[in-house]
Order: structure tokens, then sequence, then C-alpha cells
């Protein structure tokens, strides 16, 4: 797969909220910068978002892959994410991607302003 196939994939999964079909996607030891879970390990950061996700739907607008490295590629997309309680929280993001030699996902850093989504997310894990 090349890394547009990838990132279409991790889209999918996502969606889907199949944990396992998202890190087969992931190396072991990838990382994901989030603005509101913060730096984590790829397994823990997807473990944390399914369990506090009911559905998301998103909406694909870009891939963009990277003409000065090779290793990195970013998708910009509509998130339209509803929380475990049923609250809306949708964004409009950027996911820039970094990719081993092998074309496994080392690196992820999701770019968006939380200012709207911060409260409902912030209630939403108090009461679970």
């Amino acid at each position: 797969m090349n890394k547009s196939d990838i990132i279409r994939a991790y889209f999918n999964g996502l969606e889907a909220r199949s944990y396992e079909q998202v890190m087969s996607l992931f190396a072991q030891d990838a990382m994901v910068h989030s603005p509101l879970y913060g730096d984590v390990n790829a397994q823990q950061f997807y473990q944390e978002l399914f369990a506090a996700t009911e559905s998301s739907v998103i909406t694909l607008k870009n891939i963009l892959v990277s003409t000065t490295n090779s290793h990195v590629a970013a998708a910009h997309f509509l998130y339209d994410w509803i929380l475990k309680d049923g609250s809306p929280a949708p964004f409009e993001c950027i996911d820039v991607f970094e990719f081993s030699d092998d074309n496994k996902i080392i690196d992820l850093k999701i770019i968006y302003d939380t200012y709207f989504i911060r409260g409902v997310f912030e209630a939403m894990a108090k009461g679970q």
C-alpha cells in the first residue's frame, strides 16, 4: 500500500472503531500527539479514543504527500465525532503522518482547534 492507501485505511478503521484495523497500520512503539489526549503511545490513544466514542463520520478533503520528505504525508478532513454520551463534537482537522521505511505509521500529529469541543469532551470524561 502507498501512503494515500494507508491513510484511507486508517480513516476507514477510525470510522468503524476497529482497534485492530487501526493498530495494524502503526509500528509497535508509535506515538500520537493529540490536542485533547496529549503525547501518548498509539495503543493507549486508540483504546481511550474508542472508549470515548459513540460514532464518527470522516469526510476526507485532501491527502497531501510531502515532496521533500518521503516519510511524511498529511490528511485534511472533517471529523463528525459523537462522544459516548451522545454529545456532538465535530471539528476540522489536519493529521500529519510520519512513516517508517516499511510504511508503518510511527508518529501522528493531530492538529485542530479544541475551543468548541473541549468543554463537551471534559464534561463527558467527568461523567464516565
